[in-house]
């Protein structure tokens, strides 16, 4: 049985299955504990509106916030942030997909209208969260919260204006990799992964100015 199954879906959701997960990430519990369990709360919201409609509802993005700021949950944050940035997109996916195509089913639709994610996102401070987090070291750890604050950037970009520690992370990482960019071409490398995420950062420097 698979749970990304619509029907078994809804009954998870109705079951309190949401709940029950939502519960063990808000209590004490090992990391490998709290991973399977993140790992079962993205299968279940992914592509189901109204699981992310009963998530917000239940105080998901407050049991997130807190999972990301606990001491050493570093790959947990990460995960976090790739499926808010997952969730953000694929609202506007939907919606854009709705417009082009006028075909898709009007309920789906309107499912989405009503997962209001990024005003929750904006209350719950994670505009900060997520521009602190490309503190990471791990390139693909900041890869995934840059592109998350690409997706953010309307919602947020008053938020990053006035927050003196990202300009001076973006400026930082830039000139890191404008270097490994660097050693990239050198090396033969046109479309390199280095100069891919200086593409990010310059373009994000260059809303925010």
């Amino acid at each position: 049985m698979s749970i990304s199954n619509p029907k078994v879906q809804v009954e998870a959701i109705e079951g309190g299955a949401l709940q029950k997960l939502l519960v063990i990430l808000a209590t004490e519990q090992p990391l490998t504990v709290k991973k399977k369990v993140l790992f079962a709360l993205c299968s279940l919201l992914r592509h189901f509106p109204y699981a992310q409609q009963q998530f917000l509802k239940l105080g998901g993005l407050q049991v997130l916030r807190s999972l990301v700021q606990e001491k050493g949950t570093e790959v947990l944050a990460v995960r976090v942030v790739t499926l808010l940035y997952d969730l953000v997109t694929e609202k506007m996916f939907a919606e854009e997909e709705a417009e082009l195509t006028q075909e898709t089913s009007p309920e789906k639709l309107q499912q989405y209208r009503q997962v209001h994610l990024l005003p929750g996102l904006r209350e719950q401070g994670w505009c900060e969260i997520t521009a602190h987090l490309l503190a990471l070291p791990e390139h693909d750890a900041r890869e995934k919260v840059l592109q998350t604050l690409g997706a953010l950037l309307a919602t947020c970009r008053d938020h990053y204006h006035k927050d003196p520690q990202l300009s001076r992370m973006l400026a930082s990482l830039q000139a890191e990799y404008q270097a490994l960019a660097t050693l990239e071409l050198q090396g033969g490398e046109d479309e390199g992964y280095f100069r891919e995420l200086l593409g990010s950062i310059n373009s994000l420097l260059k809303e925010l100015r």
